[in-house]
């Protein structure tokens, strides 16, 4: 299923795409697109839904992050090894993990703000996982049982913030927008296997990355059993595993974005996303 939340920023409603493209309207079984309806049990009921008795939502109205509730935005550095070349960084012997601010979080063709002060904004094209019942301590076996499924996040960071400053990552990664998320939440019996997505990302009509999940250091499940040794995964909560290369710190010389450029990005079987940059 492609599950998807549409309407104004703070209103919106679930939906379904169906298998012709047009959005269903859920909001009359489901009350969204997160918590208990993303667990197995919620998805089970979603399924069971007679799709095209569903309304057919007219026109193209936004589309919101494809979930709500998410308690943690759980981002995963350098997890590309040929995105860690082009940084100048060596391939981690853990996975990195960072935290973005979920106030970051919306939807996958809104506006991006260039934040004030910034010279350094980058894109990043990630594989989203979503986490559909809670997770601590799960082995690596088990641990696509508790992804809810996958989707399209562009992991936006501003690298003089990210890496010239004192501290940790989290202030160049979580400005207002930073995390488009969407356009659906594309169920994981949907993905067979989330090693092998095709991946790219676009500014200004020009391709920049042109990346594959292939090439992962550390795959979705490792992550996932990693990432629950340490604290509890709980439904709604976002996993960003990483980027391919090309991003605008790695070109030479290094190219940022400015207000007026336009970004297109997609994943393989899960969507596209296009963003305007706006200053902030």
């Amino acid at each position: 299923m492609k599950l998807l939340r549409y309407g104004e920023p703070g209103a919106e409603k679930p939906g379904i795409l169906d298998a012709n493209g047009q959005i269903r309207d859920l909001s009359a079984h489901v009350g969204d697109i997160g918590g208990r309806w993303i667990a197995p049990e919620g998805l089970a009921a979603i399924a069971a839904l007679p799709l095209d008795s569903l309304p057919i939502v007219s026109g193209t109205p936004r589309l919101g992050p494809c979930v709500t509730g998410t308690g943690k935005f759980i981002c995963i550095g350098l997890n590309y090894s040929d995105h860690a070349a082009e940084t100048g960084a060596s391939v981690p012997s853990e996975p990195v993990i960072f935290m973005k601010a979920t106030s970051a979080i919306q939807g996958p063709n809104d506006p991006v703000e260039i934040p004030r002060g910034s010279e350094k904004t980058d894109w990043e094209v990630e594989l989203g996982v979503v986490i559909g019942k809670t997770a601590k301590y799960v082995s690596e076996a088990d641990a696509l049982d508790y992804v809810a499924g996958y989707c399209v996040i562009n992991d936006l960071s501003e690298r003089a913030f990210q890496l010239e400053h004192q501290g940790q990552w989290t202030k160049g990664k979580s400005a207002d927008t930073f995390g488009p998320t969407g356009p659906w939440l594309v169920t994981k019996d949907e993905v067979p296997d989330p090693q092998n997505l095709d991946m790219w990302l676009e500014v200004n009509g020009h391709r920049y990355q042109n990346g594959s999940t292939r090439t992962m250091v550390y795959g979705v499940a490792f992550v996932v059993a990693y990432l629950s040794r340490f604290m509890s995964l709980r439904p709604g909560d976002i996993i960003s595993t990483g980027t391919p290369p090309g991003v605008g710190l790695g070109q030479k010389p290094p190219i940022y974005l400015k207000a007026g450029d336009t970004m297109a990005l997609g994943i393989q079987g899960l969507g596209e996303q296009r963003q305007v940059c706006v200053q902030g």
